[in-house]
Formats: structure tokens, sequence, C-alpha cells
């Protein structure tokens, strides 16, 4: 069944961009997009690069990929930058990704600006380098009041840690007698999350062809639609998320329910 999970391209609509983006904005669309970027390694293989070279490569599409989300109307837009346990990769290239987040922040602030791109992050940030908290607080600052589209950087992030420490911070809330065990929710659980202030994913894509999770909002995705394509990240251009959507808009959320069916 999983290869059915898998979403190949598709021969393109014969309409142009714009016209595709048009069509698009005409159905519902996501409030949260939620993204693994896989592949970045396997790119720069193909073509006998180094695998910085990949990593670098798909930081432009991170870009190419807010500036659409951000027109069709997204709400937010999670990316998986750094998973706590990508620290296991080879130093080289943690230091190089490290520095990534200091480079897209530091050259395409000033348009993240313009486009009214709020900038958060969640993650273990005090473990990361120096230079990349201040690039991230630097950001974060320069966009705190903009409206448009949260770019949400899941930045040295595991959804198992995640879940650990909101279980932590409620134990101990019980411990303090300032709640009862039976005022322990699932909306609960939610709040004290890291993404307590974002709504749940509507739409997972991992690109690259790789069918899982990997350790990433857990929680969250419980009635997440998920697209998978095996695109890999730095090859992943504006068509490719409009097939995602197009994808979602063409789905029946049911959330445990009969939506759009017959209940006998």
């Amino acid at each position: 069944m999983l290869h059915k999970l898998i979403r190949r391209k598709p021969e393109r609509q014969n309409q142009s961009l714009a016209e595709r983006i048009s069509h698009t904005k005409k159905d519902q669309i996501p409030e949260h997009i939620a993204i693994i970027m896989d592949g970045n390694g396997r790119w720069a293989k193909k073509r006998a690069l180094p695998r910085v070279a990949g990593h670098h490569e798909g930081m432009k599409t991170v870009r190419k990929i807010t500036r659409l989300a951000n027109d069709l109307g997204v709400g937010a837009l999670t990316v998986y930058a750094f998973s706590t346990e990508n620290w296991k990769r080879p130093k080289l290239e943690v230091d190089f990704i490290m520095r990534l987040p200091e480079e897209f922040l530091g050259t395409y602030l000033p348009e993240l600006i313009e486009q009214n791109v709020r900038v958060v992050m969640m993650g273990e940030n005090d473990t990361l380098p120096r230079h990349t908290q201040e690039a991230v607080r630097k950001a974060m600052e320069a966009t705190k009041n903009n409206t448009g589209l949260i770019l949400n950087f899941a930045l040295n992030y595991g959804s198992r840690a995640e879940i650990a420490q909101a279980m932590q911070k409620i134990a101990q809330l019980v411990e303090e007698g300032s709640l009862s065990s039976s005022e322990v929710t699932e909306d609960l659980i939610s709040q004290h999350l890291m993404t307590c202030e974002l709504p749940e994913p509507d739409l997972l894509i991992r690109t690259s062809g790789e069918v899982r999770l990997s350790n990433f909002m857990l929680w969250q995705l419980a009635y997440t639609e998920f697209w998978f394509t095996e695109t890999l990240w730095p090859d992943f251009d504006e068509n490719c998320l409009l097939d995602a959507v197009d994808s979602y808009q063409n789905r029946n959320r049911r959330y445990g329910g009969l939506k759009g069916e017959e209940s006998n």
C-alpha cells in the first residue's frame, strides 16, 4: 500500500504557473503546511558534488516555496530544517547546516519583511551555535509585528522530546497542586507543545521518496493529510507545491466521521 502514498510527477496541466496559482486559489487553501525537506545529499551526489552543495541549493528552494505559500494565502509554513538526530552527521556537514540560517535570513530578511512574513522557530535553541541563535533571534525580532505567513523553522527539533517536555511541565503543575490529573486533556497537552500558537498542520509534504515521519510533529499530525513525492528537495518547485495543494483540495477530510458520505 505504501507505493500508493507516493505522489509521482503528473503530466503538467497545459497552464502557465500564474494560471495554476489562480486556479488553486479558488478552492480551500491549507491553513498550515508542514514540509520534511529531504534529498539534499542525494541531489548533490547525483551531480558529483559535496553534500553541502545540496543543502545550499535546498536553501534556495525554501525561498521559492515560502514566496508561493505566502501568495496562496497559507497561514503557516513549517520546514524541518534540522532534527535532534542530525547531530550524528559528519561535523563538517553539521557546521555547514548551522551556517545556513545565518545566510538565508541574512540574505532574504528584507524580502521576508517586505512580504509581511513572520519568522518563528521551534526546537532546542539553547544548544545551537551562538551565531545560529543570533541569526534566528534577529529575524524573529525584525518580523515579530508582521501579520502574513508564519515561517516556522523546526531547528534542532525532535517530536518525542517535545512531547516529553510538555508532559514534564504538566506533571510539575499537578505536583504543585495547581492542576489535577483529571484536567489533563488533549487540548492541555497541545497548549504545552512548541506549536501551541499554530494550528495543527492540514498538509504534510515529504520529498525524496521516503515514506516516514522521522520524529516530526507526531502529536500535531494526527489528522493531517500526507503527500509524498520522489522529487528531491532542491528540485521541488512551485508546480510541485501546487500539485500537493491540488491533491489536498481533492480529499475528503472526515476526522473519523462520514463527511460527504451516507451514514447508513
